[in-house]
């Protein structure tokens, strides 16, 4: 069997000083998430954190840099995730729009309500990809280069 970790995007978006985040359902309860999927066949890292902001908050993502890139395991027996946080900003808030199963709600929270609820983040890459950010972290996108269906000579 060949090991291939599980491949996911997340969005750190930002306004007034509040960070757009997801209570979300999971195995553990209800927690904290940045906007954040997995990358889907076919798809490049910008088109899939464009979707996965949109699927679970009704907002239009445009990323603007790539915060870092992370690789996480919580245990030996569990999967592993490198995870691809971007930062940027929204537009085009469709409030009638349905939003992702499992999504309960969107919450704009400061860096010390996502503090408070650091026992309910999804996981430590939560609140390590806003405090990166709150640093100055920030790569350009150009890092990333997607060769998807080319055709070799």
């Amino acid at each position: 069997m060949v090991w291939k970790p599980n491949v996911t995007v997340a969005a750190v978006i930002r306004q007034d000083d509040r960070f757009l985040f997801v209570e979300e359902e999971t195995s553990s309860g209800l927690q904290f998430n940045q906007p954040a999927g997995h990358l889907e066949e076919n798809e490049d890292l910008i088109a899939a954190v464009k979707r996965e902001v949109n699927e679970e908050t009704a907002w239009h993502f445009e990323p603007e840099a790539i915060i870092s890139v992370q690789l996480w395991r919580q245990n030996p027996e569990a999967t592993s995730f490198i995870r691809f946080c971007f930062a940027g900003s929204c537009h085009s808030h469709d409030a009638s729009q349905k939003l992702d199963d499992g999504i309960v709600a969107t919450h704009w929270l400061t860096h010390e309500e996502i503090i408070a609820r650091q026992m309910r983040l999804r996981s430590p890459l939560v609140r390590l990809c806003v405090e990166e950010y709150l640093s100055g972290q920030r790569y350009p996108l150009t890092l990333l280069k997607s060769l998807l269906d080319i055709n070799h000579a």
